[in-house]
């Protein structure tokens, strides 16, 4: 390390290596969250584009997407759809402090096995029959409850933000999805920053040992054998007594929301422009971010996401 600092004060890069020395995480685990975010962003674009139709939107003139295997989708205005989400948001938020302040544990997981049997469920219907997406829903909601582990926690969290998409991306237009991004942005910085709610939910469901968003441990020893053998109990930031970093859900879908948007009203290529941005903007946030602080991750990434939007502008322009 001496040698790194002695090497570096003589070409400049100084501050470069204390700020990559009191980063929130680990390189390797920074890169390994980066790369997780930006694979669930690309499952759920790949989910959403398996849902257009694409007679119907020859025959339309405009995007149109196929019917879900759970039914319809709500009926939404586009123009003034983010005023349901937002309110579903805060309707759901409330809900959520209310059993946490009476620990309603049970009642916490039959909600979140709901929600994932509904999101998981869209997501495999786009790709196979509407009974085995079922099925696949099904066994892996049901291990993420009663048997919590980095393995199962990870492939239901690449999956069920592309249902999340499939579902709600239909129901935004650009103007739209932009005030909400901007909404949730200000809403997470005041709920960690002020009210500190946020940070209570995250606490929550680590005591509950469900968490929605990803979990990526330290030290990935016994995370094989724990899939199979028992589960890995999840306390505060520790995974069976290791440090662990997380990245909650909300940080997931809403990107993906904006960037299924941007395949609705522009293209697919362009949509694939904003998982980058987005997570240039996270990764900014990693790299400012000081060890054992809680940050607000969505006003970072939804800056991301609008220089990607302008970046897609621009490219469409020349």
């Amino acid at each position: 390390m001496e040698v790194l600092l002695l090497y570096s004060s003589q070409v400049n890069l100084y501050p470069f290596v204390c700020c990559l020395l009191s980063m929130k995480h680990s390189l390797s685990i920074t890169l390994i969250l980066l790369g997780l975010f930006l694979l669930a962003q690309f499952i759920g674009i790949a989910i959403l584009h398996n849902y257009i139709d694409i007679s119907k939107s020859s025959e339309n003139g405009k995007m149109t997407f196929k019917e879900l295997p759970i039914g319809e989708r709500p009926q939404l205005e586009e123009k003034t759809s983010w005023v349901s989400i937002v309110f579903a948001i805060l309707l759901g938020t409330g809900f959520a402090l209310l059993l946490i302040k009476y620990k309603l544990w049970l009642i916490w997981k039959i909600w979140f096995f709901i929600a994932g049997m509904v999101t998981l469920t869209v997501a495999f219907g786009a790709f196979v029959i509407p009974t085995i997406a079922f099925v696949l829903a099904l066994v892996l909601i049901l291990w993420k409850i009663l048997r919590p582990n980095f393995i199962v926690q990870t492939i239901t969290e690449l999956f069920v933000y592309g249902g999340l998409a499939a579902i709600f991306v239909p129901l935004f237009n650009l103007w739209s999805i932009s005030i909400l991004l901007v909404l949730i942005a200000f809403y997470d910085a005041y709920a960690v920053w002020k009210s500190k709610h946020m940070v209570t939910l995250a606490k929550s469901q680590a005591e509950a040992k469900i968490f929605a968003g990803l979990l990526v441990p330290y030290s990935f020893k016994g995370v094989v054998q724990s899939a199979v053998k028992k589960p890995v109990v999840v306390e505060g930031r520790n995974v069976k007594k290791g440090r662990i970093a997380i990245l909650g859900g909300g940080d997931i879908g809403f990107p993906l929301l904006f960037a299924g948007v941007v395949l609705k009203e522009f293209g697919l290529w362009q949509s694939l422009v904003i998982p980058f941005f987005a997570a240039l903007g996270l990764g900014y946030l990693f790299w400012i971010a000081q060890k054992k602080k809680f940050y607000p991750a969505m006003p970072f990434i939804g800056a991301g996401c609008f220089l990607g939007l302008g970046v897609v502008w621009v490219v469409s322009l020349i």
